[in-house]
């Protein structure tokens, strides 16, 4: 079994930045996809950001230039970075991981930003 646990959200004031982290444990595939999603307050979840295990990636026009995402050279923790936050980027912030017919999500992890 896989499991992915995000870690890393905060209260941060507008202009800051975060670090969220996805940790993926167990029997991990070699091939794979991992990616962000976020899920503002009374809106749908919405896709952020992937990593292929190709080490490839694309993430969302609305967040091209702020977010990046990575990951680590053990390549069992893909991270999203977030600069230059904005209130709009409230929310809860999902890790979700691929591969065949797995498809498991983290709990997420909650990033608020207010001044």
């Amino acid at each position: 079994q896989v499991q992915v646990v995000e870690s890393g959200g905060g209260l941060v004031q507008p202009g800051g930045s975060l670090r969220l982290s996805c940790a993926a444990s167990g029997r991990i595939s070699v091939t794979y996809v991992m990616a962000w999603y976020r899920q503002a307050p009374g809106k749908h979840r919405d896709w952020v950001a992937t990593m292929i295990s190709t080490d490839a990636t694309t993430s969302a026009d609305s967040v091209k230039g702020r977010f990046t995402i990575s990951r680590s050279n053990a390549k069992n923790t893909v991270y999203l970075q977030i600069n230059n936050l904005k209130p709009e980027d409230t929310a809860v912030y999902y890790c979700n991981y691929v591969s065949g017919l797995t498809n498991i999500w983290g709990q997420g992890t909650q990033d608020a930003v207010s001044s």
